[in-house]
Parts: structure tokens; sequence; C-alpha cells
């Protein structure tokens, strides 16, 4: 049970319990399983996992993006990057090209095998989605994503931000 207690500006705070706190991360943790279920089996019919799904994601939403921000984005190691990066161009789905104004960056793109994966993949996201936020409400989604930013670093939210500025 939670317990509301007027803070010192008189505004209400919320106070959970560990079993709440626990609770919530259980659901996070199935929210998760769910959320991911649909793109985990359109993925293992290619042989990929969830890293190529976050790389093809973040290529789809920022077309020409270096393999620098990627790694910035992603937060993963160069060498786990490159793994999944070589597969996903050795296989079609991603062209790198080299940067005009620099000739050591690789820009990436989704090729048009890329981008009908990505798509699939998203639909299946998207759809799932919305069940949930209708069967929520505006309130609950409002809320939901104002959980889900406060949990994240300030860098981040900063990323999310800028990533928020260029709807795709």
């Amino acid at each position: 049970m939670s317990e509301r207690v007027s803070g010192p500006g008189g505004e209400n705070l919320l106070f959970l319990t560990d079993v709440q706190l626990r609770k919530g991360i259980e659901a996070m943790f199935y929210a998760y399983r769910g959320f991911t279920a649909d793109p985990d089996r359109i993925l293992s019919r290619h042989g990929y996992g969830r890293a190529h799904h976050r790389a093809v994601h973040f290529i789809n939403r920022w077309p020409g993006t270096t393999v620098n921000n990627l790694l910035g984005i992603l937060g993963v190691t160069k060498q786990s990057l490159n793994r999944v990066l070589r597969t996903l161009i050795e296989d079609g789905l991603v062209e790198s090209r080299v940067g005009h104004r620099d000739k050591r960056e690789r820009h990436l793109f989704l090729t048009e095998r890329g981008s009908a994966l990505e798509q699939a993949l998203s639909d299946a996201q998207r759809s799932r989605m919305r069940a949930a936020y209708r069967r929520a409400g505006p309130e609950a989604v409002a809320g939901f994503r104002q959980v889900l930013e406060a949990m994240m670093d300030p860098e981040m939210q900063r990323q999310f931000e800028g990533s928020c500025e260029r709807v795709r």
C-alpha cells in the first residue's frame, strides 16, 4: 500500500514500500519481455538479436548517423557494435558511406531491405504499445512517460529529447 504525505512545499509525495517497488521492477521485466517478444521472433528468422534491432532502429531514426554517434546512443563497445554492423552490412541491410567532410567517418543508412525489416519490427512494437496505451488511458500514458524519463540518466535524457525532436 502506498502512503501520500505532504512535502515541504505542500506538494504530495508518494512513498512506496519495498514490496511495491519490487512489483514495479518485476512489471518492467515482464513488460520488456512482452515488448520484445514479437520483434525477437522476427529477428530470429534472420539470425539476428536485439543488438541488431537497436542498431537498425536508430539508423532508421537518424539516417546518415556516424558509427561514433551510434556508439554513444547505444552505449556499447566499439567491438560489439562493429560485429553487429558488419553482419548488417554483409547482409545488405545497412550501407556505410564515407563522410564528405571527414573521410574517416562512416555514415550509416538503411537499405531497402533494412527499411523493410525495421518497418516489420516497429509495426509489431507500435501495435503492442498502441493497444496498451488504449487500455491504460491518456493519464496513465502521460504518467508512464514521466516515469520512464525520470529513470534516464541526464545524458540519456538529452539523447532521448534530441530523438523526439526528430520524429520519423
